[in-house]
């Protein structure tokens, strides 16, 4: 969707600065009291406006469609929780959370010392931006516990440009790679990142200034992260490191999507030109 910026779709190509990509919200309390806030979140989305050369939302009535449909289904989701509470108890319902995360800690740590006992307990590898910008990460595991630290000191600073990352997206895509690793069918959850520790420098392209430039950092750069992690954990090769992004419009809409590319063989797959 939309939320302003200087070009429409809200992914410009060429943004050095946070504010060149729309709306900013650091938190913003959406309803309150049970009402809807519609007038508060309205000039939030419109106030990249007042920026010279830049637009506020270009189709608000979809915005606020967007959100009121959210809210829905998260009152959606309060309900049925209530359900199960009900029908089973709170203590019970709480157990199985936790239980389901407890399992998935378990998959993880398992899946990291049988990794260690056959390639040893630190693995590395590094692969580099279109601008030579490297994203190294080096893993350490406990062999006693299963746990790990996935250290990326050595990655390159922020850039004046959108590809920098915030820490989340290093944090999703790390989940993402260990769920895909584990030889378990879990569902995915927070558990799987019980036993990580993360270490990102302030001001990498990991971990940028709250001021720079992200949107190619949430579809390209994620991409990148997960291929240096199953490189460390030789598990296939790199996929096309990039969501190929579409974005056009004009003063009254904007269209943003995203087109499937290739990946990576593995040992008992070929690769794929396109996925």
């Amino acid at each position: 969707a939309d939320v302003g910026g200087i070009t429409p779709g809200s992914m410009p190509p060429f943004s050095k600065c946070l504010k060149d990509e729309g709306a900013m919200i650091v938190a913003f309390k959406l309803v309150r009291d049970g009402k809807f806030q519609e007038d508060g979140i309205t000039e939030i989305l419109m106030s990249p406006g007042n920026i010279a050369g830049n637009s506020g939302t270009r189709n608000l009535a979809d915005n606020l469609s967007d959100l009121r449909a959210q809210v829905a289904a998260n009152n959606s989701g309060i309900r049925l929780l209530h359900e199960l509470i009900q029908e089973y108890g709170l203590r019970t319902v709480q157990a199985y959370m936790s239980f389901i995360q407890q399992n998935a800690e378990l998959a993880v740590r398992s899946m990291l010392k049988e990794f260690a006992k056959v390639h040893g307990r630190r693995a590395s590898a590094v692969d580099y931006m279109d601008d030579g910008t490297p994203i190294k990460l080096t893993i350490e595991i406990d062999e006693e516990t299963g746990g790990a630290l996935f250290d990326f000191q050595d990655t390159g600073p922020q850039v004046l440009a959108n590809h920098n990352a915030p820490p989340a997206v290093t944090y999703s895509a790390v989940i993402y790679c260990l769920r895909s690793l584990v030889g378990q069918d879990i569902p995915l959850n927070q558990g799987c990142l019980a036993p990580i520790r993360f270490h990102i420098p302030k001001f990498s392209l990991l971990d940028p200034s709250d001021d720079a430039g992200v949107v190619g950092g949430n579809v390209l750069t994620s991409q990148r992260v997960v291929d240096v992690v199953l490189k460390a954990f030789k598990s296939c090769a790199a996929s096309q490191g990039c969501m190929n992004n579409l974005t056009f419009g004009d003063a009254t809409f904007g269209y943003y999507e995203t087109i499937a590319g290739g990946a990576g063989a593995g040992p008992s797959w070929h690769g794929r030109g396109g996925v």
